[in-house]
């Protein structure tokens, strides 16, 4: 069976060979998502919007968390859609291959495209629900500059965390089932330690760039500067996140590549 690394040119090249049946896996995905759903793409709108309505009664109003100059309902939004596309992401592609396990252990192709397919699908809530996102930025009258494009080039370290993640938890979950009731777990916790609640200015500046531990921390910081320019981006927490989440796709995908070969035996 082939070893190839899923991020080596032969990959590539494989991946590109199988390229019909990614395509299947991520229409499959899409329609199974909104199957017999009265609302259809409504949902990738209501999830997001409704955690932002709480968050905006309970942490803004209630607990008077504060969002400088920058209205909180944008605030929050705009760092739940990132959010939200990470943790249902990695969420599925966490159970991906032990949910398609019939189809692992009858005939061969490359693992990679199971995983892969949810990180693609999610892009079509993100998509859907950014919609919003710019119709909240007329009712608050902010008018976004050039650095908004940047919104759509931040998905790509975003999807590469994801994919990360998503292809460590898939592969340990295949030998240890464990996993499918630690991961939501893990994605509550993740929540609150990432700054989508509350502004990383809480912090006292020396707990700042140990805030770019957490590779979302920056990279959401960064999608809000994308939406208010007038949000200070920090430079160096970003940079950090950047290097983590590097760190943790390539953790993840030299782990999938060596465990790959074994899924069908022990799945």
């Amino acid at each position: 069976m082939s070893q190839i690394s899923v991020t080596s040119p032969g990959a590539v090249r494989e991946l590109w060979q199988y390229r019909e049946l990614f395509y299947f896996m991520v229409w499959r995905d899409i329609k199974v998502r909104y199957k017999q759903s009265l609302l259809g793409g409504l949902w990738a709108i209501i999830q997001p919007f409704a955690t932002m309505v709480v968050f905006t009664l309970f942490f803004n109003k209630l607990a008077g968390i504060g969002s400088g100059d920058v209205p909180y309902p944008i605030f929050s939004y705009s760092a739940l859609l990132p959010w939200t596309y990470f943790s249902t992401t990695i969420t599925q592609m966490g159970n991906s291959l032990v949910n398609n396990q019939n189809l692992i252990t009858k005939v061969y192709f490359p693992r990679i495209t199971i995983p892969a397919a949810g990180a693609i699908r999610g892009l079509v809530d993100f998509a859907i629900a950014s919609t919003l996102l710019i119709g909240m930025m007329v009712y608050y009258r902010y008018t976004p500059d050039w650095t908004f494009v940047l919104w759509l080039v931040l998905l790509v370290p975003l999807m590469a965390l994801a994919m990360g993640v998503g292809m460590i938890f898939a592969a340990v979950n295949v030998k240890y089932r464990d996993v499918q009731h630690i991961l939501p777990f893990m994605v509550q916790l993740w929540l609150f330690v990432t700054p989508v609640i509350w502004p990383v200015s809480m912090l006292p500046e020396r707990w700042r760039l140990v805030l770019g531990l957490n590779p979302l921390a920056g990279l959401i910081e960064a999608f809000r500067a994308c939406v208010v320019p007038t949000h200070e981006l920090n430079l160096a927490l970003f940079g950090i996140s950047m290097a983590v989440t590097l760190i943790i796709f390539a953790i993840g995908a030299l782990y999938f590549r060596r465990t790959a070969r074994t899924f069908a035996d022990i799945i």
